[in-house]
């Protein structure tokens, strides 16, 4: 069963420099403690991440996934999983619009396990993912600005 989720946040900086760090996927590790490694695979013709392949450890459970990553300029991008060892779906997206103090940030997320896993469970490692993508970005963008 699908589950999704989102959030909206605020970091302190211009688009531009959000989906920087965004686009900076080789260094996911550094600020999102779920992934272990991250290998990019191929890139789109502006040397942005297209196809990437990542080790990610989650609530004691650990997956090796393929994404494809599209992207709209500094506005958005998106991701869809193409193989995982334990889950059928994951679509994932961030979506950026400038705000007086900087940069408003939409990340939404769904995921679909292959193994049937308590609803609790599901939930936990959804929440753990959206908090990250929140607040570990924001502490990255900070650090890279």
């Amino acid at each position: 069963m699908a589950v999704s989720s989102s959030l909206t946040s605020e970091i302190k900086a211009t688009p531009e420099q959000v989906m920087a760090a965004i686009a900076a996927v080789d260094r996911l590790p550094e600020w999102s403690s779920a992934h272990k490694s991250v290998t990019i695979e191929s890139t789109h013709p502006d040397g942005r991440p297209h196809r990437v392949r990542m080790t990610v450890s989650i609530i004691g459970i650990t997956d090796e996934q393929v994404v494809d990553y599209a992207w709209n300029g500094n506005e958005s991008m998106s991701w869809t999983l193409v193989e995982s060892s334990q889950q059928k779906q994951q679509d994932g997206a961030y979506a950026l619009s400038p705000t007086a103090d900087g940069t408003s940030v939409e990340f939404s997320l769904t995921i679909d396990p292959k193994i049937p896993l308590p609803g609790f469970l599901v939930k936990k490692a959804q929440k753990m993912a959206v908090e990250t993508a929140s607040k570990g970005l924001a502490a990255f963008v900070a650090k890279t600005v």
